[in-house]
């Protein structure tokens, strides 16, 4: 179809929607007059309706914002779509907002998909009561089933075997790391939240992992982004709507799984979170304004299924390509873990202080892989006077992890994997201020303790089994991260050679 073929507008038409378009144009101006009162960060001049976006890479977002920092400081303004932002960057800066001053940035900032489809539910993108109600409850449940206690610890090493198991069938061949690392992280949580197990095997299992990873990756394309600033973009077809189509399937499995839970539900034998959850739920039943209904059922147990394979499952995948490309610091880990450990007996959480390298190279590898670049959104919960700016109630903000994890005041080679990073002169681990993986504040990850069990544990006996090898004659795979929601190795395959 050509300009010819479109139907010609009647005068009146025209004119309403001339009238229209001045209309926003103004709002526009007005919006960005207001926004650009004195005190607000400063930032690059945008265009109408667009705004930076023609200034910034959407595939690779959070490497724009750290060249938009060099030019315009540690705090900055632009504009993505019709939305601003305000962007924090670097250790001082970041821990400042989200530590010191956590109560004024600890709102979650809400895109038209969390809109979309959380409603403010769960506890990965809500606020306000009902989010502080979960948070307190998710934590104080999961902590019951074993979360941070020795009893997770067997959770752990019990998924261990099967996947060691899984890995030695493979008999040194090439495989890929993506689907058994993420169904044997995910077998843990469901361990906690449904109170079972899946094979490696099991369709249902597989299928909703499969999803997962889909909208990991498809959630952060340009087409997503744009679709989150310009809601009028819901009438063209594009992967937007396969977005929103794989989350109604994910939601309609997990809803499958919560009606099973909910048929074999006993008050005298509490197997999993999602069981207390609805007991608590019947307890409240009928009173107002309760917060334990079956929509916050179903987004919390969404929001801890997703976090808690994702980014643990990644960071791992990380680690075993990052040892296969660095024989070298595999060799100095493996002969640790000898000396300490053995090859007879299983890691334990109480090896880690005698394994200071091997737990330095678990940290580098989070703090290189940097899997969550900009955090999860913030907002800020009321006007707020900062380092000499004044932001807005209700401002989106973005704290940069790229920045502190990259902070060349705080890390002596930030470009570079390097374990010495959290070591001193005498081989002596050392805790870092500018590791925050998890974020920090109010809104840190609620699962940190597990993600650091699981990493420690799967890592070391892993390790203590296998040596992990490039393909021969296959190049060392690219250390380019591939960009979605978090940053994951680019597909590439390894091998795991039994010791």
């Amino acid at each position: 179809m050509v300009l010819r073929d479109l139907p010609a507008l009647d005068a009146g038409t025209g004119l309403l929607l001339c009238a229209l378009l001045v209309i926003l144009v103004l709002m526009l101006l007005v919006r960005e007059q207001k926004r650009s009162a004195p005190r607000y960060p400063p930032g690059p001049k945008g265009l109408p309706v667009i705004g930076n976006l023609h200034q910034v890479d959407l595939r690779k977002l959070h490497l724009s914002l750290q060249e938009l920092s060099k030019i315009y400081g540690p705090i900055f303004s632009l504009r993505l779509g019709l939305e601003r932002a305000v962007v924090l960057s670097g250790y001082e800066v970041v821990k400042d907002a989200l530590v010191n001053r956590a109560e004024e940035f600890m709102g979650r900032h809400q895109n038209r998909m969390t809109q979309k489809i959380r409603k403010n539910h769960g506890i990965i993108f809500a606020e306000g009561e009902s989010w502080k109600q979960m948070r307190r409850f998710t934590i104080s449940t999961l902590r019951d089933f074993g979360m941070g206690k020795r009893s997770i610890e067997e959770r752990i090493l019990e998924e261990v075997s099967h996947l060691r198991d899984l890995f030695q069938s493979f008999e040194g061949r090439p495989f890929d790391t993506t689907i058994p690392m993420n169904c044997t992280i995910a077998n843990i949580i469901c361990t906690i939240v449904l109170g079972k197990r899946f094979t490696y095997e099991d369709e249902t299992f597989v299928t909703l992992i499969n999803l997962v990873n889909e909208n990991f990756q498809l959630v952060a394309s340009p087409l997503v982004q744009l679709w989150n600033s310009f809601p009028a973009l819901d009438i063209f077809p594009g992967s937007h709507h396969k977005v929103l189509n794989n989350i109604r399937k994910v939601h309609d499995l997990l809803r499958y799984f919560l009606k099973k839970n909910r048929q074999g539900l006993e008050e005298e034998c509490l197997r999993s979170f999602t069981d207390v959850f609805m007991l608590r739920q019947e307890e409240e039943a009928g009173k107002p304004g309760t917060h334990f209904h079956e929509d916050n059922l179903l987004i919390t147990t969404s929001d801890l299924f997703v976090a808690g394979m994702e980014t643990t499952s990644t960071t791992l995948r990380w680690g075993l390509m990052l040892m296969a490309i660095r024989p070298e610091i595999q060799k100095k880990v493996q002969e640790e873990l000898d000396a300490v450990i053995g090859r007879e007996r299983e890691p334990r959480l109480d090896d880690r202080r005698h394994l200071p390298y091997t737990d330095a190279v678990i940290h580098e590898t989070q703090r290189f892989a940097n899997i969550v670049p900009l955090n999860l959104p913030h907002r800020t919960t009321t006007d707020v006077s900062f380092r000499g700016f004044l932001i807005p109630k209700g401002t989106h903000i973005i704290p940069s992890l790229t920045s502190v994890m990259r902070d060349k005041s705080q890390w002596e080679r930030p470009e570079e994997f390097h374990p010495a990073h959290f070591l001193d002169g005498e081989g002596k681990f050392v805790r870092r201020e500018a590791f925050i993986p998890f974020s920090a504040g109010r809104r840190s990850c609620a699962g940190e303790s597990l993600a650091k069990a699981e990493l420690f544990l799967f890592f070391c006996a892993l390790l203590q089994t296998f040596s992990f090898r490039v393909p021969a004659g296959a190049k060392a795979p690219d250390l380019t991260a591939r960009v979605g929601v978090t940053l994951s190795p680019q597909p590439h395959e390894i091998c795991a050679v039994l010791r």
